[in-house]
């Protein structure tokens, strides 16, 4: 099945009394080059790899899949886009509770470096076969290492070894990881070098053990491969969707409206959110542009958010994800009685519909309120559209970042915590960074009140 998606962008303008054609007037020029700059540029150039993976050849990574099928459990250590795309792929096709059956191999993700989750995974994990899957593009990241070596010593006391029980999946040439591999013989994937880690869901970092849960990762390309022909074959705003909600991004963020907020109405894509979030802000935040991503799940936040959302500042561009099939249908049983009869008016009804509903009725009541909305329908959420919505999304932030002035494939900001880590943490060739970090915590903790010892 090919993928079935609409985009609709009537409800984009909000109270700002712009129309389609002043969007196109404003921004057709600077979406053109854009779009040149993404289909022109080399894949081999830095940041721009992610545009090849849709043909990409999988035979790599399905042999690393079959071989962590054969475990109870798998341990994935990750950290930002290393791990919040696996997430997102397996919430997406299994939901929450895929490790509470009898299914194996159980997935674990650590990537936080918090203690009590990091042995709380291990403490769900020990008592059967483990694999640990590490990702880092250099082997170095600090909050990943950490929770690797730890895990590692666990496998080899539990009599495991990194031959019989570790991937890497790492930088082609070099690296920490790259040199462990070739001194212990663990199994090892190439991470692109020219793909960054919040555009790599859908190289080895996050196909290998997603490959192995189950998801149809030949499908997750063809949808992204279907998108970027359709993306690539169109040249005008109004019939390529990313140009115009990349050009509808740009317009709101400097019409004074600096928050985005995704919403998808379907539980399993609330790490669909937090994987946008992450793309979003990395990409775009950066020499003082870019617009804060914010996360919300209908109808989940009707309840917590909507309130702000349709009477609080006009300071937000909306996008609703719509998602017409859910799959299993459950529908609301009759009532009967006199105190459940105002219920009547469910009787029958499909929850998945309802879902719908809401998500019309949010839309509708955001509009109402003079709030910008773009609306996404899908037909279902399998794999062909998935892989067609990440694609969309990395697509429509790249083009964004270009139409800003930015280079939506570094993250400055991110370095230099990552230096301030290291400096504290003792690692050579960083105290100038860890006197610095620390004469700046001290100017934070300098004005304080504190209670109890």
């Amino acid at each position: 099945m090919g993928i079935s998606m609409k985009f609709s962008f009537g409800g984009a303008f909000g109270r700002s009394g712009k129309t389609f054609a002043d969007l196109e007037n404003l921004y057709a020029s600077k979406c053109a080059e854009a779009a040149a700059w993404l289909r022109e540029t080399p894949a081999a150039e830095e940041g721009h790899g992610w545009l090849a993976l849709p043909e990409q050849d999988l035979t790599s990574v399905k042999q690393a899949g079959e071989w962590l099928k054969g475990f109870d459990s798998i341990i994935h250590v990750g950290i930002g886009g290393s791990a919040l795309g696996n997430l997102m792929l397996n919430q997406a096709m299994f939901g929450d509770y895929f490790n509470e059956g009898d299914r194996r191999p159980k997935f674990y993700l650590a990537d936080n470096p918090d203690p009590i989750k990091t042995q709380d995974i291990w403490d769900h994990a020990k008592g059967g076969s483990v694999a640990l899957v590490g990702v880092s593009k250099s082997g170095a990241t600090a909050e990943t290492m950490s929770q690797f070596l730890w895990f590692r010593d666990r496998i080899v006391e539990s009599g495991g070894s990194a031959r019989d029980n570790i991937l890497v999946i790492t930088d082609p040439a070099k690296g920490i990881f790259r040199a462990f591999a070739k001194d212990t013989g663990c199994r090892v994937l190439d991470l692109p070098p020219s793909v960054g880690g919040r555009y790599s869901v859908l190289c080895p970092a996050g196909l290998a053990d997603s490959y192995a849960l189950g998801v149809d990762i030949d499908a997750l390309l063809a949808g992204a491969r279907a998108m970027r022909q359709y993306i690539f074959a169109s040249r005008d705003m109004r019939s390529n969707p990313a140009c115009a909600a990349a050009a509808l991004n740009c317009f709101h963020g400097s019409d004074g409206r600096p928050m985005s907020v995704v919403m998808p109405y379907a539980s399993r894509m609330a790490y669909f959110a937090e994987w946008y979030a992450q793309l979003w802000a990395e990409s775009l935040g950066k020499e003082g542009k870019g617009t804060t991503p914010v996360r919300a799940v209908g109808a989940i936040d009707q309840h917590s958010q909507v309130q702000l959302y349709t009477e609080g500042p006009d300071d937000k561009l909306f996008t609703i994800i719509q998602v017409r099939d859910h799959g299993a249908e459950v529908s609301v049983p009759s009532v009967s009685g006199e105190t459940l009869a105002p219920l009547s008016y469910m009787n029958g009804a499909e929850i998945g519909s309802m879902l719908g509903l809401e998500a019309m009725s949010t839309a509708a009541a955001l509009m109402k309120s003079g709030h910008p909305v773009i609306w996404i329908e899908m037909a279902k959420l399998d794999e062909t559209n998935l892989g067609a919505l990440i694609f969309f999304y990395e697509y429509m932030t790249a083009m964004t970042g270009r139409i800003m002035g930015i280079n939506p494939f570094d993250q400055p900001g991110v370095e230099q915590g990552k230096k301030y880590t290291y400096g504290l943490m003792g690692r050579a060739g960083f105290d100038k960074d860890a006197q610095e970090a620390s004469e700046w915590f001290a100017k934070i903790d300098s004005d304080s009140a504190k209670i109890g010892e």
